[in-house]
């Protein structure tokens, strides 16, 4: 196992790593022990009690960040006629049809997330396995298959921190709840607003304990246990 360097270790003193902190203490921790030298990132890893085997335990939804991630999200939108000209008066960082089909045949992924109204579908498919593993590709159930009307609503949410979390292959979700440089007020909305939605998106089919083990970590720095039962129960005033 690789040594950890100082800076860890100092920052990794001050997390008791056998409890679990109450959500608005492990925050107000996280901010503490993140050392990096940039507005590093703080991520929600949840360990999930589902069998991403079987179809009827998958979990796969939309959250709306109230404060965002403090990253600025490129959106791409494939669209046509008057939905071309909604996505860009909405604003789209990039909106076509045929060009951005062969931009990213050629190897092109500067964007953060794509929409597409139905129409466009029969084109964007043949991305499918381009930017499928990449979880970029359109979906009904991500909510980025759109008619023409409501591209600027979807858009501008996009733009203002809306992200898709999914479960994946090990049973976790992974999904960023903001930057270190927000105060603890704005994390802890965002958690908790991550927190109601991963509750809603609880299959039918899931049973005994839903969400088994939450940890918040930054980009640099050691991870922070919080309290299940606790972070079950939030909700947004």
């Amino acid at each position: 196992m690789a040594k950890r360097g100082k800076k860890y270790q100092e920052a990794a003193k001050l997390v008791d790593r056998d409890r679990a902190y109450p959500p608005e203490e492990g925050i107000g921790l996280i901010k503490k022990i993140s050392y990096a030298n940039f507005d590093a990132t703080i991520e929600a890893h949840l360990r999930m009690g589902l069998d991403p085997r079987h179809a009827d335990q998958q979990v796969r939804s939309t959250v709306s960040l109230p404060h965002g991630t403090g990253k600025q999200i490129r959106v791409l939108v494939f669209a046509e006629g008057e939905g071309e000209k909604m996505a860009e008066e909405a604003g789209a960082d990039y909106v076509g049809s045929d060009d951005l089909v062969k931009k990213i045949q050629d190897g092109w992924f500067e964007f953060d997330v794509a929409v597409a109204t139905p129409p466009m579908m029969s084109k964007v498919g043949r991305l499918g396995k381009t930017l499928g593993p990449r979880g970029l590709m359109p979906s009904p159930k991500a909510g980025t298959i759109v008619p023409d009307e409501d591209l600027e609503r979807v858009v501008k949410e996009l733009k203002a921190g809306r992200l898709e979390f999914r479960l994946d292959k090990t049973s976790n979700i992974h999904i960023p709840i903001g930057k270190s440089s927000f105060s603890e007020a704005q994390l802890f909305e965002n958690f908790t607003a991550l927190m109601e939605a991963v509750q809603r998106a609880r299959p039918a089919a899931a049973k005994g304990q839903y969400v088994r083990r939450i940890t918040l970590a930054p980009t640099m720095g050691p991870g922070v246990k919080i309290d299940v039962f606790q972070a079950s129960q939030m909700e947004t005033d």
